[in-house]
């Protein structure tokens, strides 16, 4: 899918669908995500500062304005995510969404006529009888709590633990200042857990897999969309060889992403089952680069990464990287496309209601003779 945006500031519009993986130029090599095993009481291998990643989401809610106007990809996958519900065929008396941001899951659910294929379908908010948005940011969580949509259903707001500052910022094993797990919440207690653009700031991934399993029913589902792969390959690329022409080294300013190999063993890892793990392309264009930038500080997307350099980058490198990016990714009309790669997934709690393949050799019909006869 493509978004066009005319200048920040001014609200996109959805003009049309892009293929599921879009030709691009010659992408960078992607530096692949590591995890740790999830181990309760184990240790984690920090990726991001937490701490930081929080502040970010604080400076963006501050301005509610500017800050509502950047969440259009937010809530383009929200929408997405929530139209997976259509195929579950189940009320759900309590859900969970969990990184709510401004609570893109409650708007989506609360949408007209979700089924396309029935005009006149109700919002899916009346398939859940109520919603606990968790948020660790209590601006962005509060941000839209005097908004309509928050009288279609009964939303309950629930602030998570805050990181506790980090003593330094550099990249290490071991003790960290996560408040990620375990989540505050009881065992067995939801009927549905939904997630969108949120679970790939989480250091220890496995270990909140874990705990999304743990907080859902038996036979009861986990959707979620995380951003992945080549997530703004462009911008990486750009400012990666800028950053080498003008200073003869790089820094990282894109943060790493897991891959959708990781994913479907991660959740597998974590106790789901029934998986579905799939990936598209929403790309969007941009005036140029520093309108892409802008617009992620307002998302609250900024980079977390442990070890980064701090303080902004020069005027030479910045205006370097937007003449690479329009060099190597630009478009016929002057404006630069953003490639956000969603990794979209499904998983269900254990139960023993669920259906189970059957034993190995047990079948009666040979694959082989059925596709021999057409």
């Amino acid at each position: 899918m493509r978004l066009t945006l005319a200048r920040v500031g001014r609200p996109p519009s959805l003009l049309h669908h892009h293929a599921p993986f879009p030709r691009r130029r010659s992408p960078p090599r992607q530096q692949v995500r590591c995890y740790a095993s999830f181990q309760t009481g184990g240790t984690t291998f920090r990726v991001f500062n937490s701490r930081t990643k929080w502040l970010q989401k604080e400076r963006a809610a501050s301005d509610p304005a500017l800050s509502r106007e950047a969440d259009y990809l937010k809530d383009e996958v929200a929408m997405r995510v929530c139209e997976r519900l259509l195929d579950i065929k189940r009320h759900f008396p309590r859900a969970l969404d969990l990184g709510a941001n401004s609570c893109n899951i409650a708007r989506a659910l609360t949408r007209d006529n979700p089924d396309p294929e029935l005009p006149s379908s109700p919002p899916l908010a009346s398939r859940i009888t109520s919603l606990v948005a968790a948020e660790s940011s209590p601006a962005l969580l509060h941000r839209d709590a005097d908004l309509p949509f928050n009288a279609q259903l009964r939303l309950e707001r629930h602030v998570l633990p805050a990181p506790s500052p980090s003593p330094a910022d550099g990249g290490v094993s071991g003790g960290s200042d996560d408040a990620e797990v375990p989540l505050p919440f009881e065992t067995d207690s939801f009927d549905l857990v939904l997630s969108s653009l949120s679970l790939h700031w989480i250091n220890d991934l496995p270990g909140m897999l874990g705990e999304i399993n743990r907080v859902l029913k038996p036979d009861a589902p986990f959707i979620g969309a995380m951003l992945g792969g080549d997530t703004l390959f462009e911008l990486r690329t750009s400012l990666q060889l800028a950053e080498q022409e003008r200073r003869g080294g790089i820094s990282p300013h894109v943060s790493p992403l897991a891959d959708v190999r990781d994913v479907g063993g991660l959740l597998g890892r974590a106790g789901f089952q029934m998986l579905t793990v799939d990936v598209e392309d929403i790309v969007v264009d941009y005036p140029d680069s520093f309108a892409l930038m802008q617009d992620l500080q307002a998302m609250g997307e900024g980079n977390a990464v442990l070890g980064r350099e701090m303080g902004g980058l020069g005027r030479d490198v910045l205006l370097a990287a937007d003449a690479i990016y329009r060099a190597m990714h630009g478009n016929e009309d002057g404006s630069v496309p953003a490639t956000f790669r969603i990794i979209h997934m499904i998983g269900w709690k254990e139960s023993e209601n669920q259906p189970k393949p059957l034993p190995r050799g047990s079948g009666e019909v040979n694959l082989k003779d059925i596709l021999e006869k057409k």
